[in-house]
């Protein structure tokens, strides 16, 4: 997430007043110590975000429609790990901006563009637990894994195409203003108010909205297998009740996915509006969009935790079974 303000919160002339390097006042091994931990976050970041990568892509069995989902925020959270985390925390750790320009302004439409592509995968992937709950049969036969490649890879070049037409129609390629030590994108107000609306309540309404759906769906679906239960159990009846498990289960550990990124994101968001009632503190603001971006670094952790098929295709890769002859069609679901 990029340190961004909006412009009518300060005045053209105090914009650089307003932020400035902060002096280190800790001892040198708190500050080794800070770069250890940062360092240990990034590596945690990529390696698990790259371990979810090679499962999805390598294994045959998880091809499937919400993998791709998954495999597409993994993707955009390895990103985060690798160009935004390294410079964001150092800034933070530093308390001032080392780079020149030209790298603060890479860094910002870098981070913004993951930022919101990691919003709207997160839509998607509500969006697609609904349908998969609703009317699971309507599903099975409209939604493919081509299919969600191609919404896939169109939501990757919507964002980047809503992304550089943001930045250019705020200015920020042509009249972009660096303050020494910082670097925070300063927005128009009109552009401020478009790109909330855009880039956060509407795909944060249709998060909430969907899963509060999906949750109600699935305590239904909960009661349908209570009652099956209760019955003779045919084979019919059976499949049914596992596919229902199933979906429920998948619907679980993504609904906690999607709070969890919730809760990483509404601080900041919530701390950038109150801007006009109170002061924004830049330790403040900084620390919040760490806490954005550590959000990128606790999705595998998820998977790890609840997924026994992340689990067991850690094992395949550590061990270097992958390398072994026909080992995408492994097992990996039993």
């Amino acid at each position: 997430m990029p340190v961004f303000l909006n412009l009518t919160e300060f005045n053209q002339s105090d914009r650089c007043e307003h932020f400035s390097c902060l002096e280190r006042s800790v001892s040198s091994a708190v500050y080794i110590l800070l770069y250890v931990c940062s360092a240990a976050v990034v590596l945690l970041t990529v390696c698990g975000n790259l371990l979810v990568i090679i499962s999805v892509y390598h294994f045959k069995q998880l091809h499937t429609p919400t993998n791709i989902l998954i495999l597409s925020l993994s993707v955009s959270d390895f990103l985060v790990g690798t160009l935004v985390m390294p410079p964001m925390l150092i800034w933070r750790i530093e308390s001032c901006w080392f780079f020149d320009m030209h790298y603060c302004i890479i860094f910002l439409v870098t981070s913004y563009f993951l930022t919101s592509l990691s919003i709207y995968n997160i839509a998607l992937i509500a969006v697609e637990r609904y349908l998969a709950l609703s009317n699971p049969f309507l599903y099975t036969d409209t939604i493919s894994s081509t299919t969600m490649c191609i919404v896939v890879c169109s939501n990757w070049f919507v964002c980047l195409v809503y992304n550089t037409a943001f930045y250019y129609f705020n200015g920020s390629f042509t009249h972009f203003v660096l303050c020494p030590g910082d670097c925070y994108l300063f927005l128009h107000g009109i552009l401020f108010a478009i790109d909330l609306v855009i880039t956060f309540i509407c795909p944060c309404s249709v998060i909430i909205i969907l899963y509060t759906l999906v949750f109600v769906i699935a305590k239904k679906h909960a009661t349908a297998i209570r009652q099956l239960n209760n019955h003779t159990q045919a084979k019919t009846q059976k499949i049914t009740s596992h596919l229902m498990k199933s979906e429920r289960k998948a619907a679980k550990v993504l609904g906690i996915l999607v709070f969890v990124f919730l809760g990483c994101l509404l601080p900041y968001f919530i701390y950038s509006l109150l801007g006009d009632i109170i002061e924004i503190q830049e330790e403040t603001l900084q620390n919040l969009a760490v806490l954005v971006y550590l959000n990128s670094t606790v999705n595998p952790v998820i998977y790890a935790l609840f997924h026994r098929w992340f689990r067991k295709c850690i094992k395949f890769i550590i061990t270097l079974q992958i390398f072994q002859k026909d080992s995408d069609l492994m097992n990996v679901l039993s």
